[in-house]
């Protein structure tokens, strides 16, 4: 590169053309960056990794920690209007300038050789905002991890807890098929002699034999950990500790205390270096917030938005909107990858959906909304024209602005499939504000 970018927008440009794929398996290239430039964290790092309820984790770990006084660097990704959102400190975004820096050092790193080492979007943009944690005076660094866990940049880190929160059927080209070969991606962020925290209530045998292979203080749910709970609030029980009388988390949804719980479950076995009191946890649940995770909208028509893109959560998201009460129709604003179990989603959300609006997204990866019309006939859905109705779209904000147009106070439109659908809804509606 002759000249360098001068803006956070055109590094990030940039950076997208380096690699001809957007992923590419494997730590050796970022291995390689990461020694020319001396990473290290020398704080404690807490990494969380699964299938889903990652985001959710992440953001209750960050928002107790900042109750609690620590300083805080948070990993969390992907983002859905700006790319600061994925490097947050103490609660608020890193600016253009403090990424454009680290943006730069990888750069220097990274061409220090030759030839000069080939970075995946995701690996270039995932060192920049680790070295930026390590250059600030932080008290604890939580890191998201992205697909898998084995041969995730993330991974590179040696986390003094490691979280799984879930286990299921996702990405399967790149960890495979079945719950195990998936479970053995997920536990290579498990680390020798420190706590690895499992939160599937179902853990597949190759993540345990993985825990023990590598002497990881392995913490299961509903043996080293667990809660209980009434509609008024819950209670936390771990090894050698109690919490009680504890609100509900201010995010929404049925697995909200399991996250909730993997999350106090980590705190706790880093108590020594991480004390909290019990007024943090408290504050910290009551008020987090992240967005699109069965986020529901002020106004009329309610409307959701859910990042729901695999069965799993599929499953998850339906179970919620059955939990929400009465409402007369469900619409759904419904786009996704065409690499995802479409098929899979749309079972687990049927029952719950009377008029789909399928929509193509603003991606080379994304379905069109042809094909998950077709999808959805599969699965067996027949539109009346009036109880139950399928229209397609070329654009999610052209199908919101369908749905709202057709639905009443009464009903609900659930928008969902994709970091993507709901990162198109969120830029239409603030360009209408």
């Amino acid at each position: 590169m002759t000249r360098r970018p001068d803006s956070l927008a055109g590094w990030l440009d940039y950076v997208a053309s380096l690699h001809p794929r957007s992923i590419a398996m494997g730590l050796e290239r970022s291995r390689r960056v990461a020694d020319i430039l001396g990473l290290s964290i020398e704080v404690p790092v807490i990494t969380v990794g699964g299938t889903n309820g990652k985001g959710s984790t992440c953001t209750m770990l960050e928002s107790i920690l900042c109750a609690s006084g620590y300083r805080v660097g948070l990993y969390i990704k992907p983002h859905f209007l700006r790319f600061n959102e994925r490097a947050r400190i103490n609660g608020s975004e890193a600016s253009d300038e403090a990424l454009i820096e680290q943006f730069a050092r990888v750069e220097a790193a990274r061409t220090s050789v030759v030839p000069a080492i080939e970075l995946t979007y995701y690996e270039f943009t995932t060192l920049a905002i680790m070295l930026l944690f390590a250059s600030l005076p932080l008290d604890v660094v939580v890191l998201e991890v992205g697909l898998g866990g084995r041969l995730d940049t993330v991974n590179l880190i040696d986390a003094d807890c490691a979280i799984v929160t879930s286990i299921d059927i996702d990405h399967v080209d790149y960890l495979g098929s079945t719950r195990e070969a998936i479970g053995r991606e997920k536990a290579g962020i498990f680390r020798s002699g420190r706590p690895a925290i499992c939160a599937d209530p179902m853990p597949p045998q190759s993540l345990l034999e993985h825990a023990a292979s590598v002497g990881a203080d392995l913490w299961l749910f509903g043996r080293d950990f667990n809660y209980s709970g009434d509609k008024v609030q819950w209670n936390f029980a771990a090894r050698g500790m109690r919490r009680s009388s504890l609100a509900y988390p201010a995010l929404r949804g049925a697995n909200q205390l399991l996250n909730a719980s993997a999350a106090l479950a980590g705190l706790q076995a880093l108590r020594e270096r991480l004390p909290i009191e019990q007024q943090a946890v408290r504050s910290g649940l009551a008020t987090v917030e992240l967005t699109g995770r069965f986020q529901v909208l002020p106004g009329r028509p309610t409307v959701i938005l859910d990042v729901a893109h695999n069965p799993h959560a599929a499953a998850a998201l339906a179970a919620n909107l059955e939990n929400m009460g009465f409402f007369r129709y469900t619409l759904a604003v419904f786009g996704a990858m065409q690499d995802k179990d479409i098929d899979g989603i749309l079972r687990a959300m049927g029952k719950r959906v009377d008029h789909w609006l399928l929509t193509g997204l603003p991606t080379a990866r994304a379905a069109t909304a042809a094909q998950l019309g077709e999808a959805l006939k599969a699965t067996g859905f027949v539109a009346d024209g009036n109880e139950r109705s399928m229209a397609l779209f070329d654009e999610p904000a052209d199908a919101l602005r369908a749905a709202l147009g057709r639905a009443h106070e009464d009903d609900r439109i659930i928008v969902f499939g994709s970091f993507y659908t709901v990162a198109a809804v969120l830029a239409a509606r603030g360009s209408q504000r």
